[in-house]
């Protein structure tokens, strides 16, 4: 039987020899940009893909999500690898549809295909025979949160109970036989300047989406008896530009939002305009007051003029903790291909300011969320294009295929260990329980 370095030797040449596939899935993707929940056309086009490779799977998770489950040559642990299937809407990208504005700004449109390459590597056969347990290969919708309104009207529905992709994998029981899980990030140059780099923290959030509530009249002719909306949700936002002085620093608070609808036509008093907002910090204690003061400040606002507000707070992410363990191994196999000077190690309090619901999973159960510096330009700018591909698609491939080789070789010796130390911050049923708490709709009427 192959020894270890054998196995991952194998696993490599794989994924070399189908580099340039890999790579044409990722411009195929990003040539196909769909926001989160609407990604029919990439989930087909995975689906195919991981047919093509014989993977059996299952589809419509989520709505839009995929997974497949692989077995090695005996029983053991589940490893989780992967991959993000939205995209952001970004005006003015050289990427972005013409109609919907949607674009691949944050590089999602490679990781199905690292998901992808990796299981190319683990499906030689005599790799996936040296493994004690399964590959469970995950594609998961929206993971960027954004047109809230949209999600909240599928949550109405009843066709979503959480509003972002992991959320409600968990919920839906998914991620139930899932031990360990990994995925790889892209990152610009700008960002890290190493080529592949691990560790680091993510900010916590809340969404908001509010609904301020006037009464409509003449604008010209008799704006003494509206009741103007937009001039609410002025007032609401200079409030909370006020509230910045009483933010710590060191809890990495971040408020901000979107005006989504400002009113119906110019020459009438606006008497519904809409908000979608973000309140993100470091701990669930710092993003609480954060929202209770954008709440202040929204009624603020409903007051001020005599309308009312709608307020649905809504459950967003939660901070990422990598698993220390998983970690070494992953930065180990990263050097092996890129050269150790080229990979980084970020302390865990490094905080890089945005949120991903990989920190909602990562609370459940050993995770790891390393990043692949292979973009130019600011993340979700207009600016944001991967640069090298290969540093992009085939090397993360590379290195989590290497980094699943470790955990369920030799009967999975390592990955048992990492369960066995790993400490959840929750269950599956506490996760549920503490994110519905979050969720709350409030009418304030300022009249």
């Amino acid at each position: 039987m192959p020894n270890l370095e054998e196995l991952k030797a194998k696993a490599q040449a794989a994924i070399d020899d189908r580099a340039e596939w890999l790579i044409d899935a990722a411009k195929t993707i990003l040539d196909s940009p769909e926001p989160g929940f609407t990604e029919l056309r990439t989930s087909r086009f995975v689906s195919e893909k991981m047919a093509e490779l014989g993977i059996a799977h299952q589809s419509g998770i989520a709505l839009t999500g995929l997974k497949g489950v692989v077995r090695g040559g005996a029983s053991g642990p589940t490893v989780a690898v992967i991959g993000e299937l939205d995209s952001l809407r970004v005006l003015d990208h050289p990427h972005a549809d013409p109609d919907t504005a949607a674009a691949h700004a944050c590089g999602h449109h490679c990781q199905t295909p690292m998901m992808l390459g990796a299981a190319v590597g683990l499906l030689v056969p005599e790799v996936l025979e040296s493994l004690a347990g399964n590959i469970a290969f995950i594609a998961v919708p929206a993971e960027e949160f954004i047109d809230v309104e949209f999600r909240w009207g599928l949550h109405k529905a009843g066709k979503l109970g959480m509003m972002a992709g992991k959320q409600e994998f968990i919920r839906l029981g998914a991620f139930d036989d899932v031990d360990v899980a990994m995925m790889v990030h892209t990152a610009s140059s700008s960002q890290e300047t190493a080529k592949f780099s691990v560790g680091g923290t993510s900010n916590g959030h809340v969404v908001k989406y509010v609904k301020f509530i006037g009464r409509a009249a003449h604008a010209g002719g008799s704006p003494h008896m509206g009741v103007n909306a937009l001039q609410a949700a002025m007032v609401a936002l200079v409030a909370l530009n006020t509230q910045r002085e009483t933010l710590r620093n060191e809890d990495n608070v971040r408020l901000h939002g979107i005006m989504t609808r400002g009113g119906a036509a110019v020459n009438s008093v606006p008497a519904d305009v809409r908000y979608e907002g973000r309140v993100r910090g470091r701990t669930a204690e710092a993003i609480e007051d954060a929202s209770a003061k954008m709440d202040r400040c929204l009624r603020a606002g409903a007051l001020s003029m005599g309308g009312s507000v709608e307020i649905v707070t809504i459950p967003g992410y939660l901070p990422m903790k990598n698993d220390e363990p998983m970690m070494e191994m992953f930065e180990t196999n990263a050097a092996q291909i890129v050269g150790a000077d080229s990979v980084a190690r970020h302390p865990p309090d490094l905080n890089r300011g945005g949120s991903t619901d990989m920190g909602d999973l990562s609370q459940l159960m050993p995770v790891i969320h390393p990043y692949t510096s292979a973009a130019v330009g600011a993340g979700h700018s207009v600016d944001y294009v991967i640069e090298d591909y290969v540093q992009a698609v085939v090397n993360p491939a590379k290195a989590m295929a290497m980094t699943v080789i470790d955990l369920l070789s030799e009967d999975a010796q390592a990955a048992k260990s990492v369960i066995e130390s790993s400490r959840p911050a929750m269950s599956r049923g506490q996760y549920l329980s503490f994110q519905r708490s979050r969720l709350v709709e409030e009418l304030y009427e300022g009249r």
